[in-house]
């Protein structure tokens, strides 16, 4: 069946890329082994999972052994929230906003009626944080901050690195639903306050499926999927490989273009407020 419609929701998902699909696919028929497995062939495949590690390490800044694989977005949010509690459950606190993800939101709502204190930040009408808020919101009691990158609704990209600062002064442990801003802005985990970070590959040119948990070296984990040794005992299950390739080109593709894209984007967004402040002017 032929498509021939004009898609503009990238947002919700995006299409992959043909480089991408090309080296998804002889995983899915010539090198089908184990990655887990001591034998050469399945050797093999393990060298290039742990390339594709390398590939979305890069993209974050991040080194390769604080990659977690998931099977997506949802997934990772749930790990990270549930894994911080985990590690902290003398504290009773978290913090979030109005406006995240249901993968966040509803774990959150779940955890109210388990005796947790859930504090819910507000918006204004540009859709922005009020960092007041936040700062009187945080306690000695306040397990976990999970705040989202980039919203999927309007685009606004709330200032995670100002938020991680006071975050940080309380002891809590920050998570960041980045899914809508992995290959759409620089990242450096190696400099930032993030603790942990979610992203999801179908949101990036990669198929859906796959996604990933970065967590920082140091923070305390205690993982949502028990089972094998796989992903260092923090993820346990056999690895989605041929995904897992693909998540891995995708993001070597997207940071190879992603300055290139950043300006392309800023010089629309310039152009977008010109043109609405020509049909609603500011009096």
């Amino acid at each position: 069946m032929q498509n021939n419609c004009i898609y503009l929701d990238n947002n919700a998902t995006t299409k992959v890329d043909p480089e991408v699909i090309e080296v998804m696919l002889p995983y899915l028929t010539d090198y089908y082994g184990n990655p887990s497995s001591m034998h050469t062939f399945g050797g093999q495949v393990g060298k290039a999972v742990r390339t594709a590690r390398e590939q979305l390490a890069a993209i974050l800044g991040a080194d390769e052994s604080e990659i977690v694989y998931t099977s997506c977005g949802t997934e990772g949010d749930n790990a990270a929230i549930r894994a911080a509690l985990l590690a902290q459950p003398e504290k009773r606190h978290i913090i979030t906003t109005q406006v995240e993800h249901p993968a966040v939101l509803n774990v959150c709502k779940q955890l109210e009626t388990q005796g947790y204190s859930v504090t819910y930040l507000s918006v204004n009408n540009q859709g922005q944080l009020d960092l007041d808020e936040l700062e009187a919101s945080l306690t000695g009691n306040t397990a976990l901050v999970t705040i989202m990158y980039a919203n999927n609704e309007t685009g606004t990209i709330f200032p995670i690195e100002q938020i991680g600062l006071r975050v940080k002064e309380y002891g809590a442990i920050f998570h960041v639903d980045a899914v809508q801003a992995v290959g759409k802005i620089l990242l450096n985990m190696k400099t930032s306050t993030i603790d942990m970070l979610t992203l999801s590959g179908h949101k990036l040119h990669g198929p859906k499926g796959i996604g990933a948990l970065y967590i920082r070296r140091g923070v305390r984990f205690r993982p949502f999927i028990l089972g094998g040794h796989q992903e260092r005992g923090r993820r346990a299950g056999t690895e989605n490989v041929p995904a897992i390739i693909a998540l891995g080109k995708a993001a070597e593709l997207e940071l190879l273009h992603l300055e290139e894209a950043i300006a392309k984007e800023r010089s629309c967004a310039i152009a977008w407020n010109k043109l609405y402040l020509l049909q609603f002017p500011i009096v």
